[in-house]
Protein backbone atom coordinates (compact mmCIF):
# COMPACT_ATOMS: atom_id res chain seq x y z
CA UNK A 1 0.00 0.00 0.00
CA UNK A 2 2.25 3.17 -1.27
CA UNK A 3 1.99 6.01 -2.90
CA UNK A 4 1.33 5.77 -6.98
CA UNK A 5 4.88 7.14 -7.24
CA UNK A 6 7.05 4.39 -5.36
CA UNK A 7 4.26 1.58 -5.47
CA UNK A 8 6.51 -0.14 -8.21
CA UNK A 9 3.55 0.03 -11.13
CA UNK A 10 4.86 -0.51 -14.58
CA UNK A 11 4.84 2.12 -17.22
CA UNK A 12 5.00 5.19 -15.34
CA UNK A 13 2.86 6.06 -12.28
CA UNK A 14 1.26 9.54 -11.67
CA UNK A 15 3.60 12.34 -10.94
CA UNK A 16 3.78 13.16 -7.03
CA UNK A 17 0.75 14.68 -5.97
CA UNK A 18 0.44 16.79 -3.04
CA UNK A 19 -3.37 16.08 -2.81
CA UNK A 20 -2.78 12.48 -2.35
CA UNK A 21 -2.30 10.56 0.79
CA UNK A 22 -0.37 7.36 1.53
CA UNK A 23 -2.78 4.80 3.13
CA UNK A 24 -1.74 3.05 6.28
CA UNK A 25 -1.78 -1.29 5.75
CA UNK A 26 -5.20 -2.65 6.65
CA UNK A 27 -6.64 -4.14 9.86
CA UNK A 28 -9.39 -5.66 8.85
CA UNK A 29 -9.76 -9.52 8.66
CA UNK A 30 -13.18 -10.09 8.52
CA UNK A 31 -16.25 -8.24 6.37
CA UNK A 32 -18.08 -8.52 10.26
CA UNK A 33 -15.44 -5.92 11.29
CA UNK A 34 -16.68 -3.42 8.88
CA UNK A 35 -19.08 -1.12 9.33
CA UNK A 36 -21.49 -2.51 6.88
CA UNK A 37 -25.32 -3.23 7.12
CA UNK A 38 -26.47 -6.29 8.47
CA UNK A 39 -28.58 -6.55 5.19
CA UNK A 40 -25.08 -6.74 3.56
CA UNK A 41 -23.60 -8.76 6.01
CA UNK A 42 -26.24 -11.69 5.79
CA UNK A 43 -25.86 -11.08 1.92
CA UNK A 44 -21.97 -11.91 1.91
CA UNK A 45 -22.32 -15.10 4.05
CA UNK A 46 -25.06 -16.49 2.23
CA UNK A 47 -22.46 -15.92 -0.93
CA UNK A 48 -20.21 -17.77 1.28
CA UNK A 49 -18.08 -14.61 1.86
CA UNK A 50 -16.01 -13.75 4.72
CA UNK A 51 -12.92 -12.54 4.13
CA UNK A 52 -11.99 -9.48 2.46
CA UNK A 53 -9.29 -9.85 -0.26
CA UNK A 54 -6.75 -7.15 0.38
CA UNK A 55 -7.91 -4.30 -1.70
CA UNK A 56 -10.87 -4.52 0.20
CA UNK A 57 -9.50 -4.84 3.33
CA UNK A 58 -7.68 -1.48 2.50
CA UNK A 59 -10.29 0.67 1.16
CA UNK A 60 -13.53 -0.48 2.70
CA UNK A 61 -12.76 1.56 5.86
CA UNK A 62 -11.82 4.76 4.21
CA UNK A 63 -14.52 4.35 1.30
CA UNK A 64 -17.30 3.71 3.86
CA UNK A 65 -16.17 7.11 5.93
CA UNK A 66 -16.97 9.06 2.37
CA UNK A 67 -13.13 9.52 1.93
CA UNK A 68 -11.91 9.93 -2.08
CA UNK A 69 -9.94 6.58 -2.45
CA UNK A 70 -7.43 6.05 -5.57
CA UNK A 71 -7.21 2.04 -5.76
CA UNK A 72 -5.33 -0.22 -7.63
CA UNK A 73 -5.57 -3.70 -7.22
CA UNK A 74 -4.72 -6.69 -9.76
CA UNK A 75 -7.76 -7.69 -12.58
CA UNK A 76 -9.42 -10.32 -10.40
CA UNK A 77 -9.09 -9.22 -7.02
CA UNK A 78 -12.15 -7.70 -6.03
CA UNK A 79 -12.45 -4.25 -6.89
CA UNK A 80 -16.29 -4.57 -7.89
CA UNK A 81 -16.63 -4.73 -3.60
CA UNK A 82 -14.30 -2.79 -2.98
CA UNK A 83 -15.95 0.35 -4.31
CA UNK A 84 -19.65 -1.30 -4.72
CA UNK A 85 -20.07 -1.97 -0.85
CA UNK A 86 -19.74 1.71 0.63
CA UNK A 87 -21.58 2.75 -2.89
CA UNK A 88 -24.90 1.44 -2.05
CA UNK A 89 -23.92 1.28 1.82
CA UNK A 90 -24.03 5.07 2.11
CA UNK A 91 -26.97 5.50 -0.70
CA UNK A 92 -29.53 3.38 1.32
CA UNK A 93 -32.19 4.78 3.10
CA UNK A 94 -32.35 7.82 -0.02
CA UNK A 95 -34.85 7.51 -2.91
CA UNK A 96 -34.08 8.66 -6.19
CA UNK A 97 -36.18 10.92 -8.20
CA UNK A 98 -37.21 10.22 -11.83
CA UNK A 99 -33.78 10.81 -14.19
CA UNK A 100 -32.16 11.88 -11.45
CA UNK A 101 -29.56 8.93 -10.04
CA UNK A 102 -28.04 9.48 -6.84
CA UNK A 103 -24.96 7.17 -7.19
CA UNK A 104 -22.78 6.50 -10.42
CA UNK A 105 -20.47 3.26 -11.90
CA UNK A 106 -18.39 4.55 -15.23
CA UNK A 107 -16.68 1.86 -17.15
CA UNK A 108 -15.29 1.62 -20.49
CA UNK A 109 -17.18 -1.21 -21.74
CA UNK A 110 -20.63 -3.35 -22.37
CA UNK A 111 -19.09 -6.35 -20.86
CA UNK A 112 -17.46 -4.68 -17.67
CA UNK A 113 -20.87 -3.00 -17.16
CA UNK A 114 -22.74 -5.95 -17.08
CA UNK A 115 -20.49 -7.77 -15.09
CA UNK A 116 -20.62 -4.73 -12.31
CA UNK A 117 -24.26 -4.34 -11.92
CA UNK A 118 -24.52 -8.51 -11.54
CA UNK A 119 -21.90 -8.55 -9.01
CA UNK A 120 -23.84 -5.71 -6.97
CA UNK A 121 -27.23 -6.93 -7.92
CA UNK A 122 -27.69 -9.05 -4.84
CA UNK A 123 -26.26 -6.43 -2.12
CA UNK A 124 -28.88 -3.53 -3.87
CA UNK A 125 -31.82 -5.59 -4.05
CA UNK A 126 -30.97 -6.72 0.25
CA UNK A 127 -30.77 -2.60 0.59
CA UNK A 128 -34.05 -2.25 -1.46
CA UNK A 129 -31.42 0.00 -4.04
CA UNK A 130 -32.68 0.04 -7.85
CA UNK A 131 -29.80 0.05 -10.37
CA UNK A 132 -30.09 0.71 -14.03
CA UNK A 133 -27.47 -0.22 -16.37
CA UNK A 134 -26.41 2.33 -19.13
CA UNK A 135 -25.45 0.94 -22.01
CA UNK A 136 -24.50 1.19 -25.35
CA UNK A 137 -25.41 -1.35 -28.21
CA UNK A 138 -28.82 -2.07 -26.33
CA UNK A 139 -32.52 -0.22 -26.17
CA UNK A 140 -31.73 3.27 -25.37
CA UNK A 141 -36.29 3.23 -24.68
CA UNK A 142 -35.80 1.08 -22.21
CA UNK A 143 -32.75 2.62 -20.53
CA UNK A 144 -34.75 6.04 -20.70
CA UNK A 145 -37.75 4.27 -18.94
CA UNK A 146 -35.76 2.95 -16.24
CA UNK A 147 -34.29 5.73 -15.81
CA UNK A 148 -37.67 8.08 -15.46
CA UNK A 149 -38.86 5.40 -12.91
CA UNK A 150 -35.92 6.14 -11.01
CA UNK A 151 -32.90 4.52 -10.14
CA UNK A 152 -30.49 5.23 -7.07
CA UNK A 153 -27.99 3.78 -8.84
CA UNK A 154 -26.19 3.70 -12.56
CA UNK A 155 -23.80 1.92 -14.13
CA UNK A 156 -22.98 3.26 -17.40
CA UNK A 157 -20.61 3.25 -20.16
CA UNK A 158 -19.54 6.95 -21.14
CA UNK A 159 -21.01 7.21 -24.79
CA UNK A 160 -24.38 6.22 -23.91
CA UNK A 161 -24.54 8.39 -20.39
CA UNK A 162 -23.65 11.07 -22.62
CA UNK A 163 -26.51 10.76 -25.13
CA UNK A 164 -28.78 10.07 -22.27
CA UNK A 165 -27.77 13.65 -20.85
CA UNK A 166 -27.92 15.11 -24.66
CA UNK A 167 -31.69 13.67 -24.24
CA UNK A 168 -32.31 15.24 -21.00
CA UNK A 169 -33.52 11.52 -19.63
CA UNK A 170 -30.99 11.80 -17.27
CA UNK A 171 -29.39 14.52 -15.05
CA UNK A 172 -26.36 14.14 -12.65
CA UNK A 173 -27.09 16.86 -9.75
CA UNK A 174 -27.86 14.64 -7.51
CA UNK A 175 -25.07 12.33 -7.51
CA UNK A 176 -23.11 11.97 -4.21
CA UNK A 177 -21.18 9.15 -5.20
CA UNK A 178 -19.26 8.79 -8.31
CA UNK A 179 -16.68 5.70 -9.23
CA UNK A 180 -14.42 5.62 -12.27
CA UNK A 181 -13.41 1.67 -12.91
CA UNK A 182 -10.57 0.88 -15.12
CA UNK A 183 -10.27 5.03 -15.58
CA UNK A 184 -7.24 4.20 -17.07
CA UNK A 185 -8.79 2.65 -19.76
CA UNK A 186 -11.38 5.00 -20.24
CA UNK A 187 -8.22 7.54 -20.79
CA UNK A 188 -6.82 5.62 -23.29
CA UNK A 189 -10.23 4.44 -25.85
CA UNK A 190 -10.76 8.42 -26.15
CA UNK A 191 -13.65 8.98 -23.51
CA UNK A 192 -11.61 11.57 -21.21
CA UNK A 193 -13.77 14.29 -22.28
CA UNK A 194 -17.25 12.76 -22.19
CA UNK A 195 -15.79 11.81 -17.97
CA UNK A 196 -14.57 15.32 -17.35
CA UNK A 197 -17.87 16.29 -19.17
CA UNK A 198 -19.53 13.79 -16.27
CA UNK A 199 -17.43 14.87 -13.46
CA UNK A 200 -18.22 18.54 -14.08
CA UNK A 201 -22.12 17.70 -13.50
CA UNK A 202 -22.36 15.91 -10.44
CA UNK A 203 -22.40 17.62 -6.74
CA UNK A 204 -18.89 19.01 -5.80
CA UNK A 205 -18.99 17.89 -2.69
CA UNK A 206 -19.66 14.45 -3.38
CA UNK A 207 -17.28 11.02 -3.08
CA UNK A 208 -15.27 10.26 -5.56
CA UNK A 209 -13.46 6.59 -6.02
CA UNK A 210 -11.20 5.96 -9.62
CA UNK A 211 -10.20 2.10 -9.82
CA UNK A 212 -8.03 0.04 -11.79
CA UNK A 213 -5.23 -2.22 -12.22
CA UNK A 214 -3.09 0.07 -13.44
CA UNK A 215 -2.67 4.06 -12.34
CA UNK A 216 -0.68 5.35 -14.51
CA UNK A 217 0.04 9.38 -15.47
CA UNK A 218 -3.66 9.49 -18.15
CA UNK A 219 -5.36 9.32 -14.87
CA UNK A 220 -3.28 11.75 -12.57
CA UNK A 221 -4.50 14.51 -14.41
CA UNK A 222 -8.58 13.53 -13.33
CA UNK A 223 -7.14 12.82 -9.64
CA UNK A 224 -5.87 16.15 -9.44
CA UNK A 225 -9.02 18.16 -10.24
CA UNK A 226 -11.94 16.16 -9.20
CA UNK A 227 -10.76 14.43 -5.80
CA UNK A 228 -10.15 16.02 -3.05
CA UNK A 229 -7.42 14.69 -0.42
CA UNK A 230 -7.39 11.24 -1.94
CA UNK A 231 -6.75 7.83 0.43
CA UNK A 232 -3.67 5.91 -2.02
CA UNK A 233 -4.38 2.10 -1.88
CA UNK A 234 -1.92 -0.35 -3.98
CA UNK A 235 -2.27 -3.61 -2.27
CA UNK A 236 -1.15 -5.99 -5.06
CA UNK A 237 1.08 -6.68 -7.96
CA UNK A 238 -0.11 -5.67 -11.56
CA UNK A 239 -1.39 -8.78 -13.07
CA UNK A 240 1.86 -9.42 -15.23
CA UNK A 241 3.58 -10.19 -12.16
CA UNK A 242 0.88 -12.73 -10.16
CA UNK A 243 3.37 -15.45 -8.54
CA UNK A 244 0.36 -17.45 -9.86
CA UNK A 245 0.68 -17.07 -13.69
CA UNK A 246 3.34 -18.38 -15.70
CA UNK A 247 4.59 -16.67 -18.95
CA UNK A 248 6.03 -18.16 -22.13
CA UNK A 249 6.84 -16.87 -25.30
CA UNK A 250 6.47 -19.53 -28.21
CA UNK A 251 8.83 -18.73 -31.16
CA UNK A 252 6.47 -20.13 -34.11
CA UNK A 253 7.83 -20.74 -37.42
CA UNK A 254 5.63 -18.19 -39.87
CA UNK A 255 3.82 -20.89 -41.89
CA UNK A 256 3.17 -23.29 -38.70
CA UNK A 257 1.14 -20.19 -36.68
CA UNK A 258 -2.09 -21.01 -37.82
CA UNK A 259 -1.25 -24.82 -36.68
CA UNK A 260 -0.22 -24.16 -33.71
CA UNK A 261 -3.14 -22.39 -32.66
CA UNK A 262 -5.81 -24.48 -33.82
CA UNK A 263 -3.89 -27.38 -31.96
CA UNK A 264 -4.04 -24.98 -28.73
CA UNK A 265 -7.35 -24.07 -29.57
CA UNK A 266 -8.50 -27.89 -29.33
CA UNK A 267 -6.83 -28.17 -25.54
CA UNK A 268 -9.13 -29.94 -23.21
CA UNK A 269 -10.56 -26.84 -20.89
CA UNK A 270 -11.50 -23.19 -21.79
CA UNK A 271 -9.17 -21.03 -23.29
CA UNK A 272 -8.83 -17.60 -24.35
CA UNK A 273 -7.21 -16.32 -28.12
CA UNK A 274 -6.35 -12.40 -28.65
CA UNK A 275 -5.99 -11.21 -32.10
CA UNK A 276 -5.53 -7.61 -32.78
CA UNK A 277 -8.79 -6.88 -35.28
CA UNK A 278 -12.21 -8.07 -35.96
CA UNK A 279 -11.59 -10.08 -39.56
CA UNK A 280 -8.69 -11.84 -37.94
CA UNK A 281 -11.48 -12.72 -34.99
CA UNK A 282 -13.88 -13.54 -37.30
CA UNK A 283 -11.71 -15.58 -39.66
CA UNK A 284 -10.00 -17.72 -36.85
CA UNK A 285 -13.42 -18.55 -35.37
CA UNK A 286 -14.94 -19.79 -38.59
CA UNK A 287 -11.93 -22.07 -39.44
CA UNK A 288 -11.77 -23.44 -35.98
CA UNK A 289 -15.46 -24.35 -35.74
CA UNK A 290 -15.08 -25.78 -39.27
CA UNK A 291 -12.47 -27.73 -37.65
CA UNK A 292 -14.61 -29.06 -34.64
CA UNK A 293 -13.53 -26.41 -31.97
CA UNK A 294 -16.49 -25.38 -30.03
CA UNK A 295 -15.18 -21.48 -30.40
CA UNK A 296 -17.00 -17.92 -30.83
CA UNK A 297 -16.48 -14.65 -31.58
CA UNK A 298 -16.11 -11.56 -29.09
CA UNK A 299 -15.57 -7.90 -30.91
CA UNK A 300 -17.06 -4.46 -30.89
CA UNK A 301 -18.10 -5.22 -34.52
CA UNK A 302 -21.19 -7.57 -32.57
CA UNK A 303 -24.29 -6.70 -31.12
CA UNK A 304 -24.64 -6.74 -27.71
CA UNK A 305 -27.26 -9.39 -27.41
CA UNK A 306 -25.02 -11.18 -29.71
CA UNK A 307 -21.90 -10.55 -27.16
CA UNK A 308 -24.21 -11.13 -23.90
CA UNK A 309 -24.59 -14.85 -25.60
CA UNK A 310 -21.18 -15.74 -26.46
CA UNK A 311 -19.58 -14.68 -23.43
CA UNK A 312 -23.00 -16.55 -21.06
CA UNK A 313 -22.03 -19.56 -23.56
CA UNK A 314 -18.62 -19.51 -23.26
CA UNK A 315 -19.00 -18.95 -18.96
CA UNK A 316 -21.13 -22.16 -19.00
CA UNK A 317 -18.99 -24.20 -21.45
CA UNK A 318 -20.80 -24.48 -24.13
CA UNK A 319 -18.28 -23.06 -26.57
CA UNK A 320 -14.66 -24.07 -24.77
CA UNK A 321 -12.80 -20.86 -26.96
CA UNK A 322 -13.10 -17.49 -26.64
CA UNK A 323 -11.97 -15.43 -29.69
CA UNK A 324 -11.48 -12.15 -29.43
CA UNK A 325 -9.95 -8.30 -29.62
CA UNK A 326 -9.16 -6.35 -27.04
CA UNK A 327 -12.66 -5.54 -25.93
CA UNK A 328 -12.67 -8.83 -23.54
CA UNK A 329 -9.18 -7.95 -21.98
CA UNK A 330 -10.71 -6.13 -19.06
CA UNK A 331 -14.03 -6.97 -17.67
CA UNK A 332 -14.46 -10.33 -18.68
CA UNK A 333 -14.19 -12.87 -15.52
CA UNK A 334 -14.84 -16.36 -15.85
CA UNK A 335 -13.58 -19.01 -13.55
CA UNK A 336 -11.24 -21.28 -13.84
CA UNK A 337 -9.84 -19.54 -16.78
CA UNK A 338 -6.39 -20.92 -16.68
CA UNK A 339 -4.81 -20.33 -20.25
CA UNK A 340 -4.81 -16.72 -22.10
CA UNK A 341 -3.03 -16.77 -25.80
CA UNK A 342 -1.86 -13.71 -27.69
CA UNK A 343 -1.97 -14.79 -30.81
CA UNK A 344 -1.31 -11.52 -32.22
CA UNK A 345 1.65 -10.04 -29.74
CA UNK A 346 0.48 -7.05 -28.19
CA UNK A 347 2.29 -3.92 -28.34
CA UNK A 348 1.49 -2.19 -25.37
CA UNK A 349 2.69 -3.21 -22.04
CA UNK A 350 -0.23 -2.34 -20.50
CA UNK A 351 -2.77 -4.42 -23.11
CA UNK A 352 -0.40 -7.34 -22.20
CA UNK A 353 -1.52 -6.84 -18.51
CA UNK A 354 -4.69 -6.60 -19.11
CA UNK A 355 -5.09 -9.52 -21.27
CA UNK A 356 -3.42 -11.54 -18.64
CA UNK A 357 -5.45 -11.03 -16.34
CA UNK A 358 -8.17 -12.85 -17.31
CA UNK A 359 -6.42 -15.94 -15.64
CA UNK A 360 -4.86 -15.96 -12.44
CA UNK A 361 -7.90 -14.87 -10.96
CA UNK A 362 -8.83 -14.66 -7.31
CA UNK A 363 -5.15 -16.39 -6.56
CA UNK A 364 -6.22 -19.12 -8.83
CA UNK A 365 -3.12 -20.37 -11.29
CA UNK A 366 -3.11 -19.69 -14.64
CA UNK A 367 -0.88 -19.43 -18.00
CA UNK A 368 -0.59 -16.77 -20.32
CA UNK A 369 1.22 -17.85 -23.83
CA UNK A 370 2.57 -15.21 -26.61
CA UNK A 371 2.91 -16.29 -30.18
CA UNK A 372 6.11 -14.29 -31.85
CA UNK A 373 7.57 -14.94 -35.29
CA UNK A 374 11.34 -14.78 -35.49
CA UNK A 375 11.04 -11.13 -36.58
CA UNK A 376 8.87 -9.81 -33.73
CA UNK A 377 11.33 -11.45 -30.61
CA UNK A 378 13.01 -7.85 -29.93
CA UNK A 379 9.61 -5.69 -30.21
CA UNK A 380 7.83 -7.99 -27.89
CA UNK A 381 10.85 -8.53 -25.24
CA UNK A 382 10.69 -4.90 -25.02
CA UNK A 383 6.91 -4.36 -24.14
CA UNK A 384 7.24 -7.62 -21.47
CA UNK A 385 10.61 -6.06 -19.90
CA UNK A 386 8.14 -3.17 -19.40
CA UNK A 387 5.48 -4.91 -18.36
CA UNK A 388 7.67 -6.55 -15.59
CA UNK A 389 7.52 -9.59 -16.87
CA UNK A 390 10.14 -12.38 -17.47
CA UNK A 391 8.76 -15.19 -19.97
CA UNK A 392 10.37 -18.66 -20.56
CA UNK A 393 11.21 -18.73 -24.14
CA UNK A 394 10.56 -22.17 -25.96
CA UNK A 395 10.65 -22.65 -29.82
CA UNK A 396 8.18 -25.16 -30.80
CA UNK A 397 6.24 -26.78 -33.92
CA UNK A 398 2.92 -27.94 -34.63
CA UNK A 399 2.50 -31.57 -33.17
CA UNK A 400 5.54 -31.38 -31.07
CA UNK A 401 5.53 -32.20 -27.20
CA UNK A 402 6.49 -29.22 -25.71
CA UNK A 403 3.27 -27.40 -27.16
CA UNK A 404 1.09 -29.95 -25.60
CA UNK A 405 3.11 -29.64 -22.30
CA UNK A 406 3.03 -25.85 -22.09
CA UNK A 407 -0.43 -25.40 -23.61
CA UNK A 408 -2.15 -28.42 -23.62
CA UNK A 409 -2.63 -28.64 -27.19
CA UNK A 410 -3.83 -31.60 -29.30
CA UNK A 411 -5.27 -32.45 -32.70
CA UNK A 412 -8.51 -30.96 -33.11
CA UNK A 413 -11.44 -33.68 -34.33
CA UNK A 414 -11.83 -32.02 -38.15
CA UNK A 415 -15.60 -32.64 -37.75
CA UNK A 416 -17.60 -29.49 -38.49
CA UNK A 417 -19.91 -28.13 -36.32
CA UNK A 418 -21.78 -25.77 -38.82
CA UNK A 419 -21.70 -28.28 -41.53
CA UNK A 420 -19.84 -28.28 -44.71
CA UNK A 421 -16.54 -29.84 -45.51
CA UNK A 422 -13.98 -30.85 -43.18
CA UNK A 423 -11.39 -28.73 -43.00
CA UNK A 424 -8.14 -30.55 -43.77
CA UNK A 425 -5.14 -30.27 -40.62
CA UNK A 426 -3.10 -27.35 -40.93
CA UNK A 427 0.16 -28.56 -42.03
CA UNK A 428 3.42 -27.31 -41.40
CA UNK A 429 4.90 -26.29 -45.01
CA UNK A 430 6.99 -23.69 -46.39
CA UNK A 431 4.33 -21.57 -48.10
CA UNK A 432 4.91 -18.19 -47.33
CA UNK A 433 2.98 -16.79 -44.36
CA UNK A 434 0.59 -14.08 -45.21
CA UNK A 435 -1.59 -13.26 -41.90
CA UNK A 436 -3.25 -15.54 -39.72
CA UNK A 437 -6.27 -17.41 -41.84
CA UNK A 438 -5.05 -16.76 -45.18
CA UNK A 439 -2.55 -18.47 -47.53
CA UNK A 440 -1.33 -17.41 -50.51
CA UNK A 441 -3.34 -19.49 -53.15
CA UNK A 442 -0.72 -21.18 -54.85
CA UNK A 443 -2.68 -23.35 -56.96
CA UNK A 444 -4.60 -20.32 -58.71
CA UNK A 445 -0.58 -18.52 -59.21
CA UNK A 446 0.41 -21.71 -60.48
CA UNK A 447 -2.82 -22.32 -63.11
CA UNK A 448 -1.86 -18.00 -64.14
CA UNK A 449 1.75 -19.12 -65.01
CA UNK A 450 0.19 -21.93 -66.66
CA UNK A 451 -2.44 -20.41 -68.73
CA UNK A 452 0.25 -17.44 -69.48
CA UNK A 453 3.33 -20.04 -70.83
CA UNK A 454 0.40 -21.82 -72.61
CA UNK A 455 -0.88 -18.96 -74.69
CA UNK A 456 3.05 -18.15 -75.30
CA UNK A 457 3.48 -21.76 -76.95
CA UNK A 458 0.12 -21.02 -78.75
CA UNK A 459 1.07 -17.75 -80.56
CA UNK A 460 4.99 -19.30 -81.27
CA UNK A 461 3.29 -22.53 -83.07
CA UNK A 462 1.36 -19.75 -84.85
CA UNK A 463 4.22 -18.21 -86.11
CA UNK A 464 6.08 -21.20 -86.82
CA UNK A 465 3.04 -22.18 -89.29
CA UNK A 466 2.63 -19.16 -90.79
CA UNK A 467 6.63 -19.07 -91.39
CA UNK A 468 5.85 -22.63 -93.40
CA UNK A 469 3.33 -21.24 -95.46
CA UNK A 470 5.01 -18.24 -96.15
CA UNK A 471 8.27 -20.47 -97.62
CA UNK A 472 6.00 -22.82 -99.18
Amino acid sequence: MKHPDDSGIAHGGPAQSPATTPAPPPAVVSFAGLELPAEVLRTLDGLGMREPFPIQAATLPDALKGRDVLGRGRTGSGKTLAFGLPLLTRTAGRRAEPKQPLALILVPTRELAQQVTEALAPYAEALRLRMAAVVGGMSIGRQIAALRQGAEVVVATPGRLHDLIERNACRLGRVKITVLDEADQMCDLGFLPQVVDVLDQVRPDGQRMLFSATLDRDVDQLVRRYLHDPVVHSVDPSAGTVTTMEHHVLVVHGPDRYAVTTEIAARDGRVLLFLDTKHAVDQLTRHLRASGVHAGALHSGKSQPQRTRTLAQFKNGQITVLVATNVAARGLHVDDLDLVVNVDPPTDPKDYVHRAGRTARAGESGCVVTLVLAGQRRETSRMMAEAGIEPTVTKVRSGEAALSRITGAKAPSGTPLDGGPAVPRPKNTNTPFRGLGTSKDTSRGAGGKSRKAGEARKLAEARKAALVRRNG
